[in-house]
């Protein structure tokens, strides 16, 4: 059963390489800041791969669709402890994530979605937030969200702000914001889970643009918390199917 499952992740992996990005498919829509979900969609025949590596060696894939117009649908799964010299890896169970911007803002209102997003992150901490043998995440599902994106103040500067409900029971507000530099670089940062202090989470990065279609991110998740800080470091390519 482990050897199916490192086969589906290995090929969730390489499928990327299948398809082709024409010199002008551009990464025109910021549909996450870090782990802050915005207002934007990918466009119809669309698809993002975005790859993780962060804490403990983990490594996620994230596959998204746009598979309607203004509607993205994927699907993540990540393994346990895979970089690095571990003998323990253990691929975790798959998660899905769905979006739909129901309104396009204008020049008083903020562009509009729903959606939900399963993923979770920290795999293995127990409820004192210490990493020991366990099947607890430190960071539970945002689970269904609501957010709303725009440009403020100034050109390149954009926010959000939204409210989730995690594993459909606990409310939480979130909020980031994103400033693009001559096309090259974003500046991130996003204060996420917010219900108390203790729970949320500040989350600072930068995103660069190797390519219209690539671009590669690095950031601090739970900056100021100790051993619970994290560093991450994300690659995205987006092409058409």
């Amino acid at each position: 059963m482990m050897i199916k499952k490192l086969a589906v992740f290995f090929i969730c992996m390489v499928c990327p390489f299948a398809l082709q990005a024409g010199q002008g498919d551009p990464i025109s829509l910021e549909t996450m800041i870090i782990d802050v979900p915005t207002a934007e969609t990918f466009d119809r025949y669309q698809a993002s791969f975005l790859t993780r590596a962060y804490d403990h060696g983990a490594l996620m894939e994230s596959i998204d669709f746009g598979v309607f117009p203004r509607i993205n649908i994927g699907v993540s799964v990540a393994a346990h402890e895979l970089l690095g010299s571990s003998d323990d890896v253990r691929v975790l169970d798959p998660d899905f994530q769905v979006k739909w911007k129901v309104f396009d803002g204008n020049l008083y209102l903020p562009a509009i979605a729903i959606g939900y997003d399963g993923r979770r992150y920290g795999y293995g901490y127990d409820e004192h937030r210490n990493f020991t043998d366990s099947d607890d995440f430190l960071d539970d599902r945002k689970g269904g969200y609501i957010t709303m994106s725009r440009e403020i103040i100034f050109p390149g500067l954009n926010a959000t702000a939204g409210i989730n409900l995690s594993d459909w029971e606990e409310l939480y507000w979130f909020t980031g914001m994103y400033y693009t530099l001559a096309d090259k670089v974003s500046f991130l940062a996003e204060w996420d889970n917010i219900r108390n202090v203790r729970d949320s989470r500040l989350n600072l990065g930068a995103r660069f643009y190797l390519h219209p279609s690539l671009a590669l991110d690095g950031a601090v998740r739970r900056v100021g918390r100790g051993t619970e800080s994290e560093r991450i470091l994300q690659i995205r390519y987006v092409t058409n199917f």
